[in-house]
């Protein structure tokens, strides 16, 4: 198995077509409103038939100008933009023909792409300024570990712009590679091989890793149970449910056993035949449960982590509504809260905690911060979040731990 390439930083080639089209998108809107009403004042006074025999050279010349700047506009922000993604790109398509409606669409485009462009170039900006510091450059290599039902190998990108960003910034990155659905003993040991294997390669003597979800059990397990912990520097969890998801174990209690295999099977089957040699549905959410975890607590804190000279530290964040995390989170929020109380959408708050140093991420804004947002699943640039920089943030702080 080998590692994948991380999505490079958007480059300034493509930041200067998406700030073009943006422009010629703005200047598109506001001709087109000026010569409309300009274009509706003069049939009002000398009448519709007068205004087109006369000047409809001239009208169909601005017309054909008009529309070679927004289609120009149009194809340059649909071909760069990240941010407006598949769902805005088909409003625009559905709507780009009916009246009035378009024009608000359009809108909500240039506004979009807009501030994406600033976002953009502003990141720029403080990576050139800092280039030279490195301050990713730990003394270590990060190894970021997967959570369940995630591949982060062929085919898959799980950390979405997050190492591209580390990378900018000097880091040095490796991946679990391990299969994506197993139960926490056999992850773990997938894990421990894998760490072995970097360590004898690069001869880097340790690692720091950084672990998301069910990952985070991983990485405690192997790290107390299998004799990896002198190539361990330090854990980060990442929304990782250290006490388990109370709602897991509902639904496997209720739902009935050949439901519950028929999914299993054909998750098994799929991820398969993406290269994952044995994966194990049933496995890897029983070893979610809150019951199973409070096991697994009480293995994995019978070591010291301190004490061997490993640093710990968690990471937790929450949404404030449903509507705020993408499908599934979505609709899994509610029965989350319902068990668990404030949550990412899968884990609960209560669950986060664990290691030497906590920290609980409550965006400001109304939409909050997902469990699919901690990994910038879906490359959204969030108000008042900016994940690529918290995980910068992060690692900077294991290189001033000399780590």
């Amino acid at each position: 198995m080998q590692d994948i390439s991380p999505e490079k930083p958007i480059t300034k080639t493509r930041l200067n077509i998406l700030s073009f089209g943006n422009f010629l998108l703005t200047l598109f809107l506001i001709s087109v409103t000026i010569l409309g009403c300009g274009l509706i004042y003069q049939i009002h006074l000398d009448g519709f038939k007068e205004i087109f025999s006369d000047h409809w050279g001239t009208i169909l010349l601005i017309a054909l100008g008009e529309f070679i700047i927004f289609w120009i506009g149009i194809i340059a922000v649909y071909s760069t933009s990240v941010q407006l993604g598949i769902k805005m790109r088909i409003i625009g398509a559905v709507c780009g023909m009916i009246p009035i409606v378009n024009i608000f669409v359009l809108i909500k485009i240039i506004l979009i792409t807009g501030r994406e462009a600033s976002f953009e170039k502003k990141k720029i900006r403080v990576n050139k300024k800092r280039f030279d510091k490195q301050i990713c450059k730990t003394k270590y290599p990060l190894l970021m570990v997967h959570g369940v039902f995630f591949r982060d190998f062929k085919y898959f990108n799980y950390w979405g712009r997050i190492p591209g960003e580390l990378e900018t910034n000097g880091a040095t990155i490796f991946y679990g590679n391990h299969q994506s659905a197993a139960s926490v003993a056999n992850s773990a040991a997938e894990l421990a091989d894998r760490i072995k294997q970097i360590v004898k390669e690069t001869g880097c003597e340790k690692v720091n890793i950084i672990a998301h979800s069910k990952g985070g059990l991983d990485t405690k397990y192997a790290t107390a149970t299998l004799d990896i912990a002198p190539y361990v520097a330090s854990i980060t969890t990442i929304n990782t449910p250290h006490l388990g998801c109370e709602f897991a174990e509902y639904l496997l209690s209720k739902a009935p056993a050949g439901f519950r295999n028929k999914v299993a099977d054909t998750y098994n089957a799929a991820l398969k035949k993406l290269g994952d040699e044995n994966p194990s549905f049933i496995d890897a959410v029983t070893d979610l449960t809150a019951s199973r975890c409070r096991e697994i607590w009480d293995i994995t804190s019978k070591y010291d982590f301190k004490g061997n000279g490993i640093y710990t530290q968690s990471v937790g964040s929450c949404m404030k509504k449903a509507s705020g995390g993408a499908f599934p989170l979505n609709m899994s929020y509610h029965l989350v809260k319902h068990f668990d109380g404030k949550n990412d959408g899968l884990v609960g708050e209560k669950s986060f905690p664990f290691g030497e140093d906590y920290t609980y991420l409550e965006n400001k804004g109304p939409r909050g911060i997902s469990h699919g947002d901690m990994i910038d699943l879906n490359r959204e640039n969030i108000e008042g979040f900016d994940v690529r920089e918290f995980y910068v943030g992060l690692v900077s702080k294991l290189k001033e731990k000399g780590l």
